[in-house]
């Protein structure tokens, strides 16, 4: 069982240690990816709201070849132009979907704000169909505001 408020003072203590922003978000990237089973690729976006577009920051998992995807472009750049959290039970139903990997089956995006515009996301993909729940979505948006002092 996850302790979920254990899990996030973690990542409040990552994100108000003394090390620089791309350490901050390996550290956390990593904290999720190994505690949380289901979590099989963490990563974050950095959004440019100018060019309506997110580069690839710290992740852990395999490598994808997604490092720039424009806002309204699959999950993440949906994500980015609602502003809203998204989550997908099952990517292969998704007509608007950018595959990282075949075995990806469901897929959580959490915008991140500072000062009410995006400025980031935090995507986590599974290889487990339906694999985000309610207490997922609720905490990885505390991570996000935890996050959003970084970015």
């Amino acid at each position: 069982m996850i302790d979920w408020q254990d899990l996030l003072e973690a990542v409040r203590d990552i994100a108000a240690a003394a090390s620089g922003r791309r350490e901050k978000l390996e550290g956390i990237c990593q904290l999720l990816a190994d505690r949380v089973s289901h979590y099989h690729w963490v990563g974050f976006y950095i959004a440019d709201d100018e060019k309506q577009e997110l580069t690839l920051g710290p992740f852990v998992g395999a490598p994808t070849e997604h490092v720039r995807i424009d806002y309204g472009s699959g999950i993440c750049g949906r994500a980015a132009e609602t502003g809203r959290t998204l989550v997908v039970d099952d990517v292969s139903r998704e007509s608007n979907y950018l595959s990282c990997s075949p075995k990806v089956r469901s897929e959580i995006v959490i915008p991140i704000f500072r000062s009410g515009r995006i400025v980031g996301e935090l995507d986590i993909d599974s290889h487990a169909v339906a694999s985000f729940k309610e207490e997922d979505r609720k905490f990885l948006e505390q991570v996000c505001l935890a996050v959003s002092v970084i970015l």
